[in-house]
C-alpha cells in the first residue's frame, strides 16, 4: 500500500466528529424532513448569531438545506475580522458546538455542516489536489494510495472527486483511524 503524504491536518474535533457521525448514521434509518431540516438550520443560525454578536464580529448567515444536511454559511465582505473564525479547526470545533446546541434544542442527532469564510471550499480545493497526488501515485504503478485519517463528511468529498476522476475509492479502518484507499476502476 502507497501512502500518500500530505500538509493536512485532523483534529481531535474532526477525528470525534467522524466518529459520532458515523454512529449516529448506523443508528438512524431515515433522512430527516425538510421541515426538521429547515427547524435545526434555524436553531444553529440563532446559535452562531448570537456567537458573532458576542465576539462583536460581522457575519451574514445563510442557511440551506440538501443531501440531508442543513449547511450554514456565515460570510462578510473581505477585510472583515470573520477571518478570525475560517481556521479549518475553529470552524470544526464550532461546528461541534453548534451541531450540540441543535441536538439540545431538537432531541435528535444533527449532521449539519457550517461554512464560515469559504472555509469548506477552501478545503474541497486542498482535497482535490490531495486526491490528484494520489491519482499520479496510481498511475505511476502503485496498487492505491491511502489518504490520511479524515472526518466523514471530508471522506464523502474525496469519494466525489475520486469518482469524477474516473477513479475507486473506499473507506476503511474505524473511528479516529478511518481514510479512504483510491484504486485504479
Amino acid at each position: 500500500m502507497t501512502d500518500v503524504q500530505t500538509e493536512t491536518t485532523s483534529s481531535p474535533a474532526d477525528e470525534t466528529d467522524a466518529v459520532e457521525t458515523e454512529a449516529a448514521e448506523a443508528s438512524t434509518t431515515t433522512e430527516p424532513t425538510a421541515g426538521e431540516l429547515d427547524r435545526e438550520g434555524d436553531i444553529a443560525a440563532d446559535y452562531i448569531e448570537e456567537l458573532l454578536d458576542i465576539a462583536d464580529i460581522d457575519g451574514d448567515i445563510d442557511i440551506d438545506a440538501r443531501n440531508g444536511r442543513a449547511y450554514i454559511s456565515v460570510n462578510a465582505e473581505d477585510g472583515t475580522n470573520l477571518q478570525l473564525l475560517a481556521k479549518p479547526e475553529t470552524v470544526a470545533a464550532l461546528q461541534e458546538l453548534t451541531r450540540l446546541a441543535v441536538q439540545n434544542q431538537t432531541g435528535g442527532f444533527s449532521r449539519l455542516i457550517l461554512d464560515i469564510a469559504g472555509s469548506r471550499d477552501a478545503r474541497q480545493a486542498e482535497l482535490g489536489q490531495l486526491v490528484a497526488r494520489a491519482i499520479v501515485r496510481i498511475e505511476e504503478g502503485a496498487a492505491e494510495a491511502a489518504l490520511p485519517p479524515m472526518s466523514s463528511y471530508e471522506r464523502k468529498l474525496v469519494h466525489d472527486i475520486v469518482s469524477e476522476r474516473g477513479f475507486v475509492s473506499n473507506s476503511r479502518g474505524e473511528g479516529r483511524d478511518r481514510h479512504t484507499v483510491i484504486t485504479a476502476a
